[in-house]
């Protein structure tokens, strides 16, 4: 039982990465130019704006930014994987340099490309720079389909095969020892297992229909709260994968989904006919109904998106101080708070989790509870 809910899990997890990837194409690393404009308004002495560091760093990219060091970046470089008119482009994003307008512009397979505001543009043929309108939109490029492995992506993955490892070695304890009593990590997973299936599947879906659930409710919490708590690690994780809105959505999409498709005849005739109500009250109800269909998962998104994307602009809005008032002393009053912050993070990232599956668990009961 315990290996078929780990495959389901798997493929759950794969899903998830296909359709994560496609919506992340569109949100790839907004904020470079503002944070290039930002970091030379402040080698002037001028005004300090953490808005732009602040959105540079929440955002997406197609780099894995590592550490500055004497005025310089080190980065990880990923793959960038580009589908064009002319068929499939690959390469690292490190090939990337500056033009003479200071875009990255790289050269491939006889086709320029360029990266302008974290998106990534084709080059019009013989074109060797980009041109803008007024309105800052280029007017010489147009954007390929961008398969690349960004850092949210990078991050995904990491967290997958983070999963997977402890999950068989987990399901590998019982089979090898059945019923004896766990060690190693299957003693740190059963309790959280346990929990989700007593605390959370049980109690929303019931005795008899909870178990074919638990492969999804399991895959959504642990995957949420594995990468809640690598967001927060610096180098390691610190990715704002959770904190993503295209995420957040496939997420929501897999639990309306999950939900409708499960839905018994009870569930759907409280939302197209209300029992019990006069014929006009079921005519105005209907529609009311039907948003509210699509209003759960909206609030399932929504509330993950904006609680995991707060607390990282938080902590760098108290470190931001320091640069603000340029006083060092700041430091005594912003690096304690977040710390603080931090640290309450910790409980956020499983506490969101915990919601998040719980509401889910919730809207399926809902569909598939017997009429009483």
């Amino acid at each position: 039982m315990l290996k078929n809910n780990i495959i389901k899990s798997v493929l759950f997890a794969l899903v998830a990465l296909v359709y994560t990837n496609s919506l992340n194409a569109e949100t790839s690393h907004k904020a470079d130019v503002n944070h290039e404009e930002n970091h030379e308004a402040t080698s002037k002495d001028e005004k300090y704006d953490p808005i732009p560091v602040i959105m540079h760093h929440i955002a997406d990219a197609h780099d894995w930014h590592l550490f500055d060091y004497n005025g310089h970046s080190y980065s990880m470089p990923l793959p960038i994987i580009l589908w064009t008119d002319n068929g499939l482009v690959t390469f690292m994003s490190s090939a990337f340099h500056h033009d003479d307008a200071g875009h990255h512009l790289v050269e491939k397979n006889g086709m320029s490309f360029v990266k302008v505001h974290g998106k990534i543009y084709q080059l019009e043929a013989g074109a060797i720079e980009a041109s803008f309108d007024e309105a800052h939109h280029i007017t010489n490029g147009v954007r390929p389909i961008d398969l690349s492995i960004t850092k949210n992506v990078f991050s995904m993955l990491m967290s997958v095969l983070i999963i997977l490892f402890i999950f068989i070695k987990t399901a590998s304890h019982y089979t090898k020892n059945g019923a004896v009593a766990p060690k190693g990590i299957a003693s740190w997973m059963e309790p959280l297992i346990l929990f989700v299936r007593d605390d959370i599947a049980k109690v929303n879906i019931g005795e008899k229909k909870y178990a074919k659930f638990m492969p999804y409710l399991l895959t959504i919490f642990f995957f949420i709260w594995f990468n809640n708590l690598l967001g927060l690690i610096p180098w390691i994780g610190g990715a704002n994968l959770t904190g993503n809105i295209a995420v957040t959505l496939v997420l929501a999409v897999f639990t309306l989904l999950v939900t409708n498709l499960n839905g018994n005849k009870a569930y759907w005739g409280h939302i197209f006919w209300m029992p019990g109500a006069p014929i006009p009250v079921k005519i105005m109800l209907m529609p009311i109904e039907l948003v509210g269909v699509l209003t759960k998962p909206f609030a399932l998104m929504v509330r993950l998106f904006a609680n995991i994307t707060a607390g990282h602009i938080i902590v760098l809005s108290l470190i931001s101080l320091i640069f603000i008032f340029k006083n060092a002393g700041m430091g005594a009053v912003s690096v304690p708070f977040a710390l603080f912050i931090s640290v309450l993070e910790l409980l956020v990232a499983f506490l969101q989790a915990y919601v998040f599956t719980m509401l889910s668990a919730l809207f399926i009961g809902t569909a598939v509870a017997d009429h009483h």
